[in-house]
């Protein structure tokens, strides 16, 4: 009776319970299906109760940086009214009539302050052959093409759909440049003075964005500890390094244009290009557009807009810096995503941005961080900020 019964019964095998291993960022992102930017909180760095957890915090944005080159940061510090105020002033900074904002053009890549006009980037440096006239044509870019002919043909078929403002720190007076040009061989005086609109045109902008700076350069500050801090540096070490405060904000205007223009081959609102600095700090409105390319597929993913998040990236000098352990990872500016848009739009909206260009003191040291050398040593040989910049802008228009 009891074999009868046992026969209703199946047998049944119990497999052991196999824990399974969550996916690292580092294998995260090397396949597009699965890559994001990382967000990450930076209150538990800034109001941290014990150093474990400002590590904690550090090494989350050094694993993003070493992998992706960015990072979404929350928790930040800066209001949204602070942040929603600049968008509110840049926008009316760009309402200005033209005339009005080509009083204020930019000059030259030393000051790197003034209005940039639509469609100017991705320029060449002309010498016409008056002191006043080289000024006039030396032209902002960030592109990485450095070939004079590319970069021509660039401007004429794909300028940037863009213009912007330049704002560096607000005690500079002049640079003395002595020219070695032979049709100029007469020393320059170079105005590093930031261009102030009118109060009457733009009530509260030069307050507003003298505010903005600041704000921003202390956030820096506090990123480049945590950096410091997650590379098992002295956590001050940066400090001595970027107290100059020789950044540049931008302020970005992208106008409306055909949605069908920015479909063509080479044409976007800003073309494919790294940043020159240790790190930028982006400010999106909720239009898009911005993309990021995958360091290891090579193809592009956006960077949708994330409400109360900065958009954080490291730039050319923090990779140097680092050997390389960092990203300084392409990025352009396109039509937002179809989702985004309606289906039969003809017009893609007009876009905001507010870039915050961070860069160590001018005279600083740029050399392989003591823990970044790696098993070969340095990649490069050590340089000023200085000479970096100004040197990649020359490459650029000369």
């Amino acid at each position: 009776m009891l074999g009868r019964n046992m026969r209703q019964f199946a047998i049944v095998r119990v497999q052991p319970y196999r824990f399974r291993r969550m996916a690292t960022l580092a294998e995260e992102v090397r396949s597009d299906d699965t890559f994001h930017i990382p967000v990450v909180s930076f209150s538990k760095f800034r109001n941290a109760q014990s150093k474990a957890e400002r590590e904690q915090t550090a090494q989350e944005i050094v694993t993003a940086f070493k992998e992706v080159g960015f990072v979404y940061l929350k928790d930040h510090g800066i209001s949204s009214g602070t942040v929603n105020n600049a968008f509110t002033k840049s926008a009316e900074f760009f309402k200005m009539p033209i005339e009005e904002k080509m009083k204020l053009a930019w000059e030259d890549p030393r000051s790197n302050r003034g209005y940039v006009a639509r469609g100017r980037e991705r320029g060449k440096y002309i010498f016409t052959g008056t002191p006043r006239m080289l000024l006039l044509n030396l032209l902002v870019s960030v592109t990485q093409e450095t070939d004079p002919v590319k970069i021509a043909q660039m401007r004429v078929t794909a300028p940037d759909a863009k213009e912007s403002m330049e704002i560096g720190r607000d005690w500079d007076k002049i640079w003395k440049v002595f020219s070695k040009a032979v049709m100029c061989p007469v020393s320059l005086l170079i105005s590093r003075k930031n261009q102030w609109p009118q109060e009457s045109l733009a009530p509260g902008f030069k307050t507003t964005f003298l505010d903005f700076f600041r704000t921003c350069h202390e956030l820096h500050v506090e990123v480049m500890r945590s950096i410091a801090l997650g590379l098992q540096l002295e956590e001050s070490f940066f400090d001595q390094r970027i107290d100059g405060q020789y950044h540049n904000l931008r302020l970005l205007n992208y106008p409306s244009i055909r949605t069908e223009l920015l479909k063509e081959e080479g044409q976007a609102r800003a073309g494919a290009h790294s940043d020159y600095g240790t790190l930028t700090f982006v400010f999106q409105d909720a239009v898009g557009g911005l993309q990021v390319q995958n360091p290891h597929t090579k193809q592009y993913h956006p960077a949708t807009p994330i409400p109360d998040t900065i958009v954080v990236n490291v730039g050319d000098l923090l990779a140097r810096w680092s050997n390389d352990v960092f990203r300084s990872t392409l990025h352009r500016v396109v039509s937002p995503q179809r989702s985004l848009l309606p289906p039969d739009a003809e017009m893609t909206p007009s876009r905001q941005s507010i870039a915050f260009f961070c860069n160590p003191n001018w005279d600083a040291t740029i050399s392989c961080l003591p823990n970044c050398l790696g098993k070969t040593g340095p990649k490069y040989s050590p340089v000023t900020t200085e000479k970096y910049i100004v040197g990649r802008l020359s490459e650029t228009y000369n």
